[in-house]
This record gives structure tokens, sequence and C-alpha cells, in this order.
């Protein structure tokens, strides 16, 4: 009688025993694939499904694509984009890897002084630059006035030329980190193995040096190409006539709100395609060859003679003077009295107070949706790195595209997708400022991710494995071992996050309300209410927020580069 009874027993602690509690990192592995789908695959679904059903009938239908693709209008938008996209990455190309070789091989001087005013013309956003250059160069700029005392009339800087002219300054910047990091680390035995064969210096590099750096030079030219995509604060200040996607995309959803949410769903389903089709042709091109090499000897710096070398530093230092222009326009306008739209002669505060007395809101909700946004983007690319890349998985690789995939979005389209899924129950967040910080989490937790990935490859799994021997659990040793070590990469990846959402235009203002304005979005509004001198002030306040964040990063890092 015993047995049976024995039996079920048995049985049920087998059961118990079989069962097993869920470590910690499927269960954070779980979670943030849960908050992928609530907040990135649900908006995004949601505007690429809106965009296959019809208008009227709200049934699946191909019209709205038809009517792009048939409609002179928004067809010619598309093919715009392209075009200032293409020649704005040519033109920062050709302007950033000859920076980058004058110098990472010559000494040059003030390579400190240059490395600066490159780093924070690249910081700041799009829209600054357009309308500095419209202070300098717009019907009634500084420049423009200036020339035509003596006779000269300057081409406009408005329409295509100035969005190539802005967005080649700001952008080359991108190219010219990417490219000099690689010239940097690049063995010299190579180069010296092509001049002992008696090859000439631009033979060199043309066959040797520039093909060997081509992921380097392809992945700065396809984040100018992304930026120049998606921008539309430049186009919208001074593109005029000449209409590009991302502008008319705005233009669509904001004249009525939900009343053509349909084709501003197709455009945005348009640019997304577009980017992610450039995106694999990238990757195509650079993994049809292996670039790998050993980088056991640097490059030696040339020194060069006195006429050369100061040749190449006037070179140097004129186009990273002209890169950072714009900052130093804002701050310089933002201290000239203002009498209405213009500006006077003679300096003073009034801009500040003006915008202390009637803007400090926007001011202080850029720093505090930014602060919130950051704390939550180190806590999730901190786990987020750990499970890419110590968790090897499908579902780890799954998670690392999905939080990279708002890389090559743009803001607009991502402020629609977040509208368009939170608008109703059972999650309404449209007006308010969860919203705001959840645009800026999905958009800018790829640069944490990157930095921190990188740094957790440099570090040796047997100091955990080491750890968890002597009896520490793995959660504890992450948080004690782990993750101290990762706080450079990560530090890194924030500084440079927390600039960015600072300057954020796009995302925020589709998504912002009369109470959750920020600094961005005033720029834009007194801009267009011809409010230059209070504009240049807010503006000025952002360029002193990114002054004090690279000078915080470079005490803490040892001057190593914020770039990922």
């Amino acid at each position: 009688m015993s047995s049976p009874a024995t039996g079920p027993a048995i049985g049920q602690g087998g059961a118990r025993r079989r069962w097993r509690k869920p470590s910690f990192w499927i269960i954070v592995s779980a979670s943030l694939l849960a908050l992928m789908i609530v907040f990135l695959v649900y908006p995004f679904s949601s505007l690429f499904l809106k965009s296959f059903y019809h208008p009227e009938t709200h049934r699946p239908s191909f019209v709205n694509f038809i009517d792009f693709f048939t409609t002179p209008y928004y067809f010619n938008t598309l093919k715009h984009s392209l075009t200032v996209s293409a020649l704005t990455t040519v033109l920062a190309t050709l302007i950033g890897v000859p920076l980058a070789y004058i110098m990472t091989r010559f000494n040059v001087w003030g390579k400190s002084i240059i490395n600066i005013m490159i780093v924070l013309s690249l910081l700041s956003p799009p829209f600054i630059g357009a309308y500095s250059w419209i202070l300098l160069l717009g019907r009634s700029g500084f420049v423009t006035k200036l020339f035509e005392k003596i006779g000269i009339v300057l081409p406009t800087i408005y329409g295509f030329q100035g969005m190539i002219l802005v967005f080649t300054l700001k952008l080359f910047p991108f190219v010219y980190m990417y490219v000099s990091g690689a010239l940097s680390n690049m063995d010299s035995s190579l180069e010296e193995a092509a001049e002992n064969l008696g090859m000439s210096r631009i033979r060199k590099l043309l066959t040797l040096t520039f093909p060997v750096i081509v992921p380097s030079i392809s992945a700065g030219a396809i984040v100018v190409f992304m930026t120049s995509l998606a921008d539309f604060g430049t186009p919208l200040l001074i593109a005029e006539g000449y209409k590009v996607l991302p502008v008319v995309v705005y233009e669509e959803f904001m004249s009525d709100i939900g009343g053509d949410v349909y084709l501003a769903s197709t455009l945005s389903t348009v640019i997304v395609l577009c980017a992610l089709l450039v995106l694999f042709v990238q990757k195509y091109i650079v993994s049809r060859k292996n670039y790998r090499m050993s980088a056991l000897r640097p490059p030696a710096v040339q020194k060069l003679k006195l006429g050369k070398r100061s040749l190449l530093t006037a070179i140097a230092f004129t186009v990273s003077l002209l890169a950072v222009t714009p900052q130093i326009v804002v701050f310089i306008t933002s201290f000239i009295k203002t009498r209405g739209p213009l500006f006077v002669s003679g300096f003073s505060l009034d801009s500040y107070k003006a915008i202390g007395f009637k803007l400090s809101k926007n001011i202080a909700n850029t720093f505090y949706f930014a602060s919130i946004a950051i704390v939550i983007m180190v806590v999730v690319g901190l786990l987020l790195s750990y499970v890419v890349v110590r968790r090897r998985s499908l579902l780890s690789s799954l998670l690392d595209s999905l939080a990279m995939f708002p890389y090559v979005i743009p803001g607009s389209v991502l402020g629609i997708g977040l509208i368009t899924a939170f608008n109703k129950a059972p999650l309404i967040l449209t007006g308010t400022a969860t919203i705001i910080i959840v645009s800026y989490v999905i958009r800018k937790l790829p640069f944490i991710l990157r930095s921190s990935t990188a740094i957790l490859y440099q570090i040796d799994p047997s100091i955990e494995e080491a750890s968890i021997s002597l009896g520490v659990p793995p959660m504890r040793t992450f948080f004690k071992t782990t993750a101290v070590l990762m706080l450079p990469g990560l530090f890194s990846g924030a500084i440079l996050s927390w600039v960015q959402t600072i300057n954020e235009l796009s995302s925020t203002l589709i998504l912002f309300s009369g109470k959750t304005g920020t600094i961005s979005v005033a720029i834009f509004t007194e801009i267009f209410k011809d409010s230059f001198g209070t504009a240049a002030a807010l503006a000025s306040i952002l360029s002193v927020a990114t002054v004090v964040s690279l000078l915080i990063f470079n005490k803490f890092s040892g001057g190593r580069s914020v770039m990922m």
C-alpha cells in the first residue's frame, strides 16, 4: 500500500525539481523585449499598416502609394530629398577625408583647438546652423548687407544651394571623426612597404590607404546621408520652394491633426524604406572585402617645413572655423540689442531677460526631460549591452536589431508613429511629457548601446567567472564588477546621448503640447516670429550646455574621443 502512495510523491518532487525559477538575465531579456514591442514595434507597425489603408473606406488599399508615385508634387519631394542627401554626402566626404588625413599625418599647429571646433560644430542641431547662416547670408544678413554696400550681390542662402551649404558644413565632421580614428590606428608597415616598392604618395593614398579605411569612410558617409535625409528643421527654414520629403510629412500631418494621417504614414514609410535600402547597400559593399589588419605600428606624424605646415594649418583652421561659425554667430548676436525683428547697434542682456521671463518653462523642460531620459537610457543600455554581448542568442540578436532600428529613422516619423499608437485607449500618452521622454529614449539609446557593447567586448569574461567561482551571485557580479568596468564606455555614450537629446527638435516638434515645449521648439517658433534675439539667446544656452558636457566628459575620460 505504501508504494502507490510514494509513487505520486516522488513524481511531484521530480516535477518540482524540474521547474526552475527564471534567471535574472532571462527576466531582463523578456522585459526588454516587452518594452520594445510596446514602444517601438507597435508604433512603427501601426504607422506602417495605416499607409496600406484607404483614408475614406478604411479598408486595405494601395491607393496612398499610388497617389504618392503618380502625383508629381509628392514624388518630386522624394527626388529632392535623395538629391540633397547624396550631394551632401559626397561633399562632406570630400572635405572630411582630406581634413582627417591632414590632421592625423602632419604636424599642423593648433590640433587641439581645431578638433574642439569640429566637435562643437557636430554636437548642435542642424537648424541652428541654418538660422545662423540666415543671419549672415539671408536677405538682410550681416554679410549680405556688407557686400551690397560695395555693389556685390551674393547668391541667396535660400533653396537648394543653401541646404547643401548648411548640411555639408554641419555634417562633414561625422566623416572626419570616423576617418581620423581609422587613420590613427592604421599599421604604418603597409604604407612603408608601398614606399619601398617605389609607389608615389598619390598612388599610395588612392590604392592602399583609402581603400583600407573604406569601412570608416562608408560609416561616416552613411551617418551624413541618414541625418540629412531625416532633418526637416533646416529645409523648413531655408528651403522655401524646394520641398523635401520630411517637410511634406510634417506639413501633411500637422495641417489637420489626424486628418491626413494616412498620407503622412505613407510618406513616412517611404522615408524609412529609402533609409534601410541605403543602409543595406552600404553593408553589402563593406562585406565584400576583408579590411582587418594589425595596428602594432601606428603611423608617425610627418614633420613639414614652414611653408607647407602653414598652408595645411590654414586649410584645417579655415574649414573648422566655417563649421563652428553657427555657434559663434548665435553667441554674439544673443548680446546684440534688438528692436522688434531688427538688430540695432549696442549690446545688452535684453534677449536673455526676455527668455527668462517668457520661456523659462521651455528651458526647464529641456533639462528635466533629458535628465529622466538619460537615466532610463543608461539603465536600459547597461542591461541590453550585456545581453547582446554575453548572452548571445536569437533573442539577443533581435533585441540588438530592434534597439538600433531608430538610428536610421527620422525623428518626425518616430513622433507620428507614437501619436498614431498612443492617442487612444488603453494607453493615451499624446500631449504628455511621458511621450516626449519615450521618444528621446527610443531615438538616442543606440549611442549608449554601441559605446557600451564596444567597451564590454574589451572586458575579459574570466573576471566575471572568477567572481562567480568565489560564490558571488551572477547578478551581484554584474552590478559590482562588470558594470563598474563598463563605466568609461557607458559614460561616453551617455554624454553623446545627453547632448543629442537636449538638442532634439524633429520628434519634439511633433509631440509637444503647450506645457511640454523645449528649447529647440522655442528657438524654432521664435525664428518664425522674427524674434531673432531671443532665438539666439536660446541657441546660446544649448551651445553652452554642449560645451559644459564636453568639458565634463574630457575631465573624466582623459581626452578620449566622444564618438562611438
